[in-house]
């Protein structure tokens, strides 16, 4: 799969600004449900095709956004299931979960602020944990 270091990184600093503004964008999720990946979708379907080179970061961010969504409702169905179907004594394991979400949250947006910094420095960023559903 090609990353963003096998193709033309920003270099404008047009292009960086809307390299930041594509990773920056996932904070919608905080105000609009699935924002997340609809804001950077927009901006990416929007910008791909006047700087090209916004067209592998924005695959990036995509592919990160959408394989973390997956991996918070594995979470949360997890442990709801755990919690419904356990006994009293796996049960109160699934309240782990809930620090684990709350770790795997601050980790979303530590991946999302340094991706944005990566960018603004004309620099690919590989997430972590990102399925590469867009090619």
């Amino acid at each position: 799969m090609p990353t963003a270091t096998q193709t033309t990184l920003p270099t404008t600093p047009k292009e960086r600004q809307w390299a930041v503004i594509l990773h920056v964008s996932a904070f919608a999720g905080f105000f609009i449900p699935f924002g997340n990946i609809i804001a950077p979708l927009v901006i990416w379907l929007i910008k791909k095709q006047e700087m090209p080179c916004l067209d592998q970061v924005g695959k990036d961010v995509l592919n990160f956004q959408i394989s973390w969504a997956i991996w918070s409702v594995l979470i949360v169905v997890i442990g709801g299931l755990v919690i419904m179907l356990g006994s009293c004594i796996v049960g109160p394991f699934a309240l782990l979960l809930v620090p684990i979400f709350f770790i795997f949250s601050i980790a979303w947006l530590v991946f999302i602020i340094q991706g944005a910094v990566k960018a603004s420095n004309g620099e690919a960023y590989e997430f972590p944990g990102s399925i590469p559903f867009l090619a």
